[in-house]
């Protein structure tokens, strides 16, 4: 936002999220004093929404699936002369995530494995830039939910493929195509991807409510489910499990609890 300056206050910006870009977005226009509007599909958490009207964004819902409300978002941002933020395929976004992995490499700068959650990818690239830099050693792995697996197919297949479905309770991860940056660079660098399903991310939103006191939302537990399945690989190594969202609204939450 700093980059795009007067012109995002003239114009206003737009994108689409499922969650952590939205609010990016959100607050940095409210820094800057942009009006913000934000696309998102139909039933993401009400949590979500909220944040967002508190920031100050216009949220506009729109299709079933979040490839269908970025479509939408790119429409409305022609139609309207707004501009238009894409929530992948930006890279003045990759700085931000980066720096966040890099703060956490200084705290622990012995790691011997990240485990990041992958939706649109941006931060599974900050985490695999940040980590092979300081240490090519680092192990950078990938989570994506079992049904919304289009970057674990494209990495498999090695190009970019697209599933045209996403179905998981984990609405931040639950991306139905893979996007050309995050692929990119991602591609030969990420050391493993691991699938997690439904139920497997439901016992880590209550293990960390449980145990750590700590309310995440399914895709913010989805990298903690998948250090559970990996089991004794991760024995005697120090581990970045990244719990990337805690925007689940209380009766899901209550819900997943009592599972």
């Amino acid at each position: 936002m700093s980059v795009m300056g007067d012109e995002a206050i003239k114009r206003g910006v737009i994108t689409a999220s499922m969650g952590n870009h939205a609010q990016s977005v959100a607050y940095a226009s409210l820094v800057f004093g942009a009006r913000s509007t934000i696309v998102m599909p139909h039933g993401v958490s009400r949590v979500k929404v909220e944040a967002l009207r508190d920031l100050g964004a216009e949220v506009i819902f729109h299709g079933r699936i979040f490839e269908e409300a970025r479509e939408y978002a790119e429409k409305l941002a022609m139609d309207k002369g707004m501009l238009y933020i894409h929530p992948v395929n930006e890279i003045l976004l990759y700085p931000g995530v980066a720096t966040m992995h890099l703060e956490n490499i200084e705290d622990l700068p012995d790691v011997d494995v990240i485990i990041n959650p992958i939706g649109g990818g941006s931060g599974a690239s900050g985490a695999v830039v940040v980590a092979k830099s300081v240490d090519p050693n680092i192990k950078v792995i990938g989570v994506q939910a079992e049904g919304a697996q289009s970057f674990y197919q494209s990495w498999l297949q090695k190009r970019l493929v697209s599933t045209g479905k996403a179905d998981t309770i984990a609405e931040g991860i639950a991306t139905s195509r893979a996007y050309e940056l995050p692929f990119t660079i991602l591609r030969d660098r990420i050391d493993d991807i691991v699938l997690v399903s439904d139920n497997e991310i439901i016992r880590a939103v209550k293990i960390l409510a449980e145990v750590e006191g700590v309310i995440a939302e399914p895709a913010g537990a989805a990298a903690l489910a998948a250090a559970a399945k990996l089991g004794s690989n991760l024995a005697n190594k120090k581990v970045i499990v990244m719990v990337t969202g805690g925007n689940i609204d209380p009766e899901a939450l209550a819900k997943y609890i009592q599972a």
